[in-house]
């Protein structure tokens, strides 16, 4: 059994998604929320520990993470940190490869047009996923770097 893992981070939450290459099929969707009344150090803390937690529940071997794009002009700090202590937690794990994307090099993996990407996040274009249409964008963003992390 492979299952890969894709990952798209806000601010105040994780959103992940797990991928099983034999079925070809999302086998979980879920948001990791960070508890506010925690400081920093402990948010990443939470955030690392969790993390490790899904990767051995899930039995991840490859993993994708939906990173900031370069020329964001609203660069966040608490994504930026949370998405460099999940790559931590991916090189402290059992996860044998994992890739970071921006929209190109995730379309790119999938094997379509750049501009068809934010067609699909906004539901102008379809992706052959069950309930595709009920997703957040988020969710689609982790859907799409688990399946990428599979190719």
């Amino acid at each position: 059994m492979m299952r890969s893992i894709g990952i798209r981070v806000e601010p105040k939450s994780v959103t992940f998604a797990v991928y099983d290459f034999d079925s070809a099929e999302i086998v979980n969707i879920e948001k990791l929320n960070v508890p506010k009344a925690l400081d920093i150090p402990e948010r990443l803390k939470f955030i690392r520990s969790n993390m490790l937690d899904i990767f051995r529940e899930f039995d991840i071997t490859r993993a994708g993470i939906r990173i900031t794009e370069s020329n964001s002009q609203h660069l966040n700090i608490a994504r930026l940190q949370i998405e460099g202590v999940i790559q931590e937690a991916i090189a402290s794990s059992c996860v044998e490869s994992y890739y970071t994307g921006q929209i190109s090099n995730i379309s790119a993996k999938l094997g379509f047009n750049r501009s068809d990407f934010k067609k699909y996040l906004e539901g102008e274009m379809d992706y052959e996923i069950e309930n595709w249409g009920n997703l957040t964008k988020p969710e689609k963003e982790a859907v799409f770097a688990a399946i990428g992390a599979a190719a």
